[in-house]
């Protein structure tokens, strides 16, 4: 490494953000990313180590120790060019990623980890402002077409790496934008949508062609799955028209929580909620927008959905916000002899907890109260773990004051009529059933029919999707040619 002492003489750089009064005001991104020497001391803290846990800690096996002795060395150039081998889309793993990278890197075990993710966010940023990220466009074509179904994260790496690869891919997505979940389920405080805007332009000079507002099979009967499809196509059609299909739309049927009062109104799936505010942003007018204007707010489940929901009502202005986790609380530190180089359990706060919110941990719902139709509380109680079961705490019952809830729990599966419509096998949590094998990996049991990202593996990362649409790409180039040289 360019700085083989650089561990020792430099502490790790966080990212700043602005003050809390400021940014809940409005939607824009509010971190302020590490600046060039800022970023170099941060490179110069990557160590020597040898075996860099660092590259298996990431789902896309970035090359993280390259790309962090080039930015030591003032070489940005070659550092986007390594970081784009791995991944298609930084700007999004370097705003939204957890980081897992950062837990397996190897000055974790006694110290603070090197900024994976800071020093990610810095190059790609940098790139775009230097012009370097610029359209690939295949030297010839296949004459093969790909049809994919979802723009998230999948899709569009998916999309890319076979458009680059000479096919004439074409992308359907059921609602009016491009994006999928980084659309409609990553706020914009988050992330800015014009992130998604300029690989769309990216990918379209590359020849991908995207088709928004076409809803591939049908939805369950109501359902509350977003959808602002004005036309439809079904997967007969698809499979007729096109060489190969890769389904790579997101999990997005939501847990549900069936207790007494569940009919209330003022009870909403996280997703119904988030969706309308990023489309709200986009400058659209939407009737009857769920709004935690003066309200007390309740948000059931400790994620990072749930976090989503904690700034959003922030934003509009919430009375109170509290977000209820069924699990104890972790510890604030992780046991790191214990845990590392895997992700650790631990109390993690997120910018939004910061803007306020009352958290409450090893609680349970058992009641939604109301008057008049309308929810007025939550009936809850604590519980505790014995034995791997969860008991309630006897005489631990409360009330808490809620004029609206937002169940945030996780997600259970993809849209099943989807799979069903197509006729592809599920496995036994309703994901497409398909392998992540090197030959015949992301295949279904349908001919020509691939999945990847959430649609197979269930709930996950945007960091996972981005590395399964990569894999899947060259699955389906290697179908279609016999052989392929797109990285797996």
């Amino acid at each position: 490494m360019g700085k083989v002492t650089g561990f020792m003489e430099y502490q790790r750089l966080e990212e700043g953000y602005e003050p809390v009064g400021t940014r809940v005001k409005n939607y824009k991104e509010f971190v302020i990313g590490l600046n060039a020497e800022q970023s170099k001391q941060q490179a110069a803290r990557c160590m020597d180590c040898g075996t860099p846990f660092c590259n298996n800690g990431c789902p896309v096996n970035n090359i993280i120790p390259d790309f962090n002795d080039l930015v030591y060395r003032g070489d940005w150039a070659n550092a986007i060019t390594i970081l784009h081998s791995t991944n298609n889309f930084p700007e999004f793993t370097g705003r939204i990623c957890p980081a897992p990278c950062e837990a397996a890197c190897t000055l974790n075990v006694n110290d603070d980890a090197v900024g994976i993710k800071s020093i990610e966010h810095a190059i790609i940023d940098r790139a775009w402002s230097e012009g370097w990220v610029q359209p690939q466009v295949a030297k010839r074509k296949t004459g093969k077409t790909v049809a994919i179904v979802g723009s998230g994260p999948a899709g569009l790496a998916a999309a890319q790496q076979l458009a680059r690869a000479g096919h004439s891919v074409t992308v359907f997505e059921k609602n009016d934008r491009v994006g999928g979940l980084l659309r409609y389920g990553i706020p914009d405080f988050k992330m800015e949508k014009s992130h998604i805007d300029r690989r769309v332009a990216q990918m379209e000079a590359e020849g991908v062609v995207f088709r928004t507002g076409v809803l591939v099979a049908s939805l369950p009967d109501g359902s509350k799955v977003t959808n602002w499809a004005k036309d439809s196509i079904s997967p007969d059609e698809l499979k007729a028209q096109f060489d190969a299909v890769l389904l790579s739309g997101g999990a997005e049927s939501s847990r549900d929580l069936p207790v007494p009062g569940r009919d209330l109104a003022g009870i909403h799936f996280a997703m119904e909620f988030l969706p309308q505010q990023n489309k709200v942003n986009a400058g659209d007018k939407l009737k009857g927008q769920i709004r935690a204007d003066g309200k007390h707010v309740v948000v059931i489940g400790g994620g990072d959905t749930g976090s989503d929901c904690v700034g959003t009502s922030n934003r509009h202005g919430a009375k109170s916000v509290t977000q209820f986790e069924l699990m104890p609380q972790p510890p604030e530190v992780e046991d790191r002899p214990l845990t590392w180089p895997y992700w650790p359990l631990k109390l993690r706060t997120s910018s939004s907890h910061e803007e306020g919110c009352e958290r409450e941990f090893a609680i349970s719902t058992k009641e939604f109260l109301g008057e008049k139709g309308k929810l007025t509380g939550v009936k809850t109680v604590r519980v505790e773990w014995q034995g791997g079961k969860m008991v309630e705490v006897p005489g631990s019952e409360q009330i808490i004051k809620a004029d609206l809830v937002f169940l945030a729990m996780g997600f259970v599966a993809p849209v099943a009529t989807v799979l069903d419509a197509f006729g592809v096998a599920k496995d036994a949590r309703g994901n497409a059933k398909a392998s992540t094998d090197f030959n015949g990996g992301y295949k279904t049991n349908v001919d020509n029919v691939f999945a990847a990202g959430d649609m197979r593996r269930g709930q996950s990362l945007v960091v996972w999707a981005i590395r399964e649409g990569r894999q899947a790409a060259r699955a389906v180039d290697e179908f279609l040619m016999g052989s392929s040289d797109l990285p797996r």
